[in-house]
């Protein structure tokens, strides 16, 4: 018995001796703030696994999707970090498009008097679902717009149908920044945002992004490790999304839609992304409604 005990002292001593990594890894806060690299004044807010772009300048800050919908004192946390970096109000808060996952959460912005900016399909959307949780845009644009506050200038542009109908990329031509929301990711697969998306269309929009003059992306959602993005993902995701129709169309022509392709279709090739296997159903599921039934 003696021994036992011994032996069993001398294994809590082993275990206890075990260096750090052998413990779970810690969870990330469930809000952070930070400065992107090589900017003065470009800063990123994150909640849980949701992002917002905020640009600080002279006169004002110019504010992106509030995110408080998991969370509903998201845009409080949100709002309270602006107001450890200046004291100036924010002036516009920037809609990226009218999902509430997104957008949800408004009302302390808008109590401290900033001016709701969206396209105009998103303000059409919102106005008829009614959500109480989301304040509807004040004012809206069709094509493109642009806001100049305190020497800064931040580009809206629509760039056609996406993953929405509303969806806009924001452009700051100075820090050559874009945020994109849902519609492009930084090396993360699609999922549940297939749901109502424009799957021909979107291949275009993404083109134009490409198209455009910047150098790093600000995803809706962090990329691996946090990271931004650059064009090499954008290309990445219209490949990933062409892989997906072109494989799924040959399911649809042999008539396997929807059971028997949505279980055939693999994507080999993007099995290595973060999201791979819970986002693969959604993705199928979408390119089967396109090939399968025209929809």
């Amino acid at each position: 018995m003696i021994r036992l005990f011994a032996a069993a002292l001398a294994g809590a001593a082993l275990f206890a001796g075990l260096p750090a990594l052998a413990q779970a890894p810690a969870s990330p806060p469930p809000f952070a703030t930070t400065k992107v690299e090589g900017t003065d004044n470009v800063y990123v807010f994150r909640a849980g696994g949701a992002q917002a772009m905020f640009v600080v300048t002279p006169a004002g800050v110019i504010a992106t999707d509030p995110i408080s919908y998991a969370r509903r004192d998201a845009s409080t946390v949100y709002l309270a970090e602006i107001r450890k970096i200046t004291s100036q109000p924010v002036k516009y808060v920037v809609y990226s498009h009218h999902h509430y996952d997104h957008i949800a959460g408004g009302k302390p912005f808008k109590d401290q008097g900033a001016i709701f900016v969206a396209h105009q399909r998103a303000k059409e959307r919102l106005v008829a679902l009614n959500d109480p949780h989301t304040t509807i845009p004040d004012e809206t644009f069709k094509n493109m717009r642009t806001i100049t506050l305190g020497g800064t200038t931040l580009e809206l542009r629509y760039l056609g149908l996406n993953h929405s109908d509303s969806s806009i990329v924001m452009r700051l031509p100075k820090e050559k920044i874009v945020f994109a929301v849902d519609f492009v990711s930084a090396g993360t697969m699609p999922a549940r945002g297939m749901i109502d998306s424009y799957p021909i269309e979107w291949e275009a929009s993404l083109k134009r992004l490409l198209a455009m003059d910047w150098d790093r992306l600000i995803p809706g959602h962090p990329g691996p490790g946090g990271r931004l993005g650059n064009k090499k993902d954008v290309q990445d995701y219209l490949a990933l999304l062409q892989d997906a129709s072109a494989e799924m169309k040959a399911l649809a022509l042999e008539g396997k839609c929807w059971d028997t392709a949505e279980k055939e279709m693999k994507l080999e090739k993007w099995k290595s992304f973060p999201g791979f296997e819970a986002g693969l159903p959604f993705v199928a599921r979408r390119y089967c409604g396109l090939w399968g039934r025209g929809t």
